[in-house]
């Protein structure tokens, strides 16, 4: 076996070429299998054999000639030229059967010389990317100007502004990277775009689950005094408001999970043991509050903010380089317990901000146990403002969308005073 494989190792990268060009052209051949014969620029055998030309143009650069390799690669371009003019003369002038020609014979060339991955992905996502045809187009008829608009500004900030900016300390303790600052108003942005998104694709009217779960990407702060002002006035409606507010604190948990993950991986162990049980505790009120039999009623969705709107993540922004700048002091100051208090504070306002401010510190200046409270802190503190936020905005009908929250924080807050035993065990 090892022979035989041995022996075919000159041919795999070929062989891949040839895979990827039939890959395209099965779905150009199914999406144009009932156009006239004739009146198609290539077909299935058309791109996989502009497949196997680009592997045999990349072996040629490879192993012959880089010349030959380029009239090989400009005779096949040539001809998919020529195609294209012929059909646009009958008036069919789509460009995308030759443009995903020219792909196919360049995943081909990058196949054959050692590139399999990128080729085999640029393969993947052109397939993709042509099987969502009709969809595209509903997305882009449905697109206001505004939204295009908004897009559009998404982009800059996003592969404009962020690849300018330097990647290094700046400011006093070197509490700022202008990079690591501006990824924060790009990952807020981005949030606020997909739960935009996902609300419009679902609709509001789905129910008031999907958009607490949507609205507590951006903020469940928000979401929840939004529901609890409904929880006051809307009776028959309150044990999906209740669920509602549940499941935008499950969100706020699993969110700062991911983050912690993420950002500082070498504290996750201390925090799932102090948020774990929190986290879980949340998603089991959830399931309760959202059970079919405590569920009678369904108000409309609650309007969240619009997510295209730049304040916000700017304002995060701030207030994480303010919060860096003020954590570097205490820490410089008081040592790890003068950072969890500033941390917990800032939990009230939001518990991103003072996630992302904590894993911004130097490597080594905090021990995982301590970066694992320090995590865990701002999420308790923010569940009790939000409680204390419910009964202040719905008063005595508010304590049951509360219990919730006060029952995930003192899981949590048992999960925290376990730690020393779960660690020295």
């Amino acid at each position: 076996m090892e022979d035989w494989l041995s022996a075919t190792r000159p041919f795999h990268g070929v062989a891949l070429a040839l895979a990827l060009g039939l890959l395209i052209g099965i779905e150009r051949g199914w999406s144009q299998r009932l156009d006239a014969d004739g009146a198609r620029v290539a077909g299935i055998r058309t791109f996989a054999l502009l497949g196997l030309t680009g592997g045999l143009a990349g072996e040629a650069a490879r192993l012959a000639n880089p010349g030959l390799a380029a009239v090989i690669v400009a005779a096949a371009a040539t001809a998919l030229l020529i195609g294209y003019l012929r059909t646009s003369g009958r008036g069919e002038v789509s460009a995308t059967t030759t443009i995903v020609g020219i792909i196919a014979l360049g995943a081909g060339v990058f196949a054959a010389t050692g590139q399999g991955v990128m080729a085999s992905a640029v393969a993947a996502v052109t397939t993709l990317v042509l099987t969502m045809r009709r969809q595209l187009h509903r997305w882009i008829g449905e697109i206001s100007e505004a939204e295009l608009h908004a897009i559009a500004r998404f982009g800059l900030i996003s592969f404009a502004v962020l690849p300018l900016l330097p990647d290094q300390a700046y400011g006093p303790y070197d509490a700022w990277n202008p990079r690591q600052v501006w990824l924060v108003v790009v990952l807020v942005s981005g949030l606020s775009l997909a739960g935009y998104a996902a609300a419009k694709r679902f609709g509001a009217s789905r129910g008031i689950l999907i958009a607490a779960g949507v609205g507590a990407i951006v903020s469940s702060t928000a979401v929840t005094a939004a529901l609890a002002a409904r929880i006051r006035n809307d009776e028959g409606a309150r044990p999906v408001l209740a669920a509602g507010i549940a499941l935008a604190s499950t969100v706020m948990f699993l969110r700062v999970v991911i983050l912690v993950a993420l950002l500082a991986p070498f504290a996750l162990p201390a925090f799932a043991i102090a948020a774990g049980p929190a986290t879980l505790v949340s998603a089991l009120c959830t399931a309760w509050s959202a059970r079919p039999t405590a569920m009678a009623a369904e108000p409309a969705a609650p309007n969240l903010r619009n997510p295209f709107d730049l304040a916000p993540a700017l304002l995060l922004a701030a207030l994480v380089m303010l919060l860096s700048l003020v954590g570097r002091w205490a820490l410089d100051r008081f040592g790890g317990a003068g950072l969890v208090m500033v941390l917990a504070i800032s939990g009230m306002v939001d518990v991103d901000s003072a996630v992302i401010t904590a894993s911004g510190l130097p490597a080594g200046a905090l021990d995982s146990v301590t970066a694992g409270l320090i995590f865990a802190a701002p999420m308790f503190v923010n569940s009790l403002v939000k409680a204390g936020l419910i009964v202040a905005i719905a008063g005595a009908k508010g304590w049951r969308a509360a219990a919730p929250l006060l029952l995930s924080v003192a899981a949590g807050l048992g999960g925290a005073l376990a730690l020393p035993l779960v660690l020295a065990g």
